[in-house]
């Protein structure tokens, strides 16, 4: 449907003056304005290094793999955070866990992230089903290799070391147990599936 004539407005351009054709006040007013900045010294630039930055609670830094109340890794090898990864910096190598750990399946034999590809997004954290991964406040990342950047199990696990005593290390998860699906010894029955065999592993119990 066409616009209606009623309906649209005509803007005329306003007619400038001889003194704004000359552009002199708006030279005057910019100069005011940078006088007003000279004045105030009010000065938004932070010494760095010797002035540490104040991060919001919110900040995404390094990464560490947290550990449980028996300070073993809270990873369970789902894979769920190197399927949400977008940059594809995740990589892990999962291993049989029953044998030794009765309350997990599987946990992680190699957990490698690489932080040159990663771009800090959270996505792994959102992702974990046990808040195994998380971001620190962490910023000053540095490494003259490309193999420093890379990050192993163990280095994640010295990062929470170094940081788990930090009120401000991470704000964002703690759900405070390993995660509903630990708890599940077999997936739960809809009304029509037919019951499956229970497995060894409950019988022993």
């Amino acid at each position: 449907m066409p616009i209606q004539e009623k309906d649209v407005v005509w803007i005329e351009e306003p007619e400038l003056s001889f003194w704004e054709q000359t552009f002199l006040p708006a030279v005057a007013g910019g100069l005011k304005v940078a006088m007003q900045h000279t004045v105030a010294q009010r000065s938004v630039t932070e010494q760095y290094p010797e002035q540490k930055p104040d991060l919001p609670l919110h900040y995404r830094g390094v990464h560490r793999l947290n550990r449980d109340e028996q300070g073993r890794v809270r990873c369970v090898a789902c894979m769920m955070c190197a399927t949400a990864c977008p940059a594809h910096c995740i990589s892990i190598v999962a291993e049989d866990a029953s044998k030794d750990w009765p309350d997990r399946d599987k946990r992680p034999q190699s957990f490698v992230l690489d932080e040159l590809r990663c771009i800090f997004c959270g996505m792994c954290e959102e992702a974990c089903p046990c808040d195994a991964i998380e971001l620190t406040s962490i910023y000053d990342l540095t490494g003259q290799t490309r193999e420093q950047m890379t990050f192993t199990k163990d280095k994640l696990l010295s990062i929470y070391d170094q940081t788990k005593d930090n009120p401000r290390d991470p704000v964002r998860t703690h759900r405070g147990r390993l995660g509903c699906a630990s708890e599940l010894e077999r997936q739960p029955l809809s009304a029509t599936s037919p019951k499956p065999p229970e497995s060894p592993r409950a019988k022993k119990q």
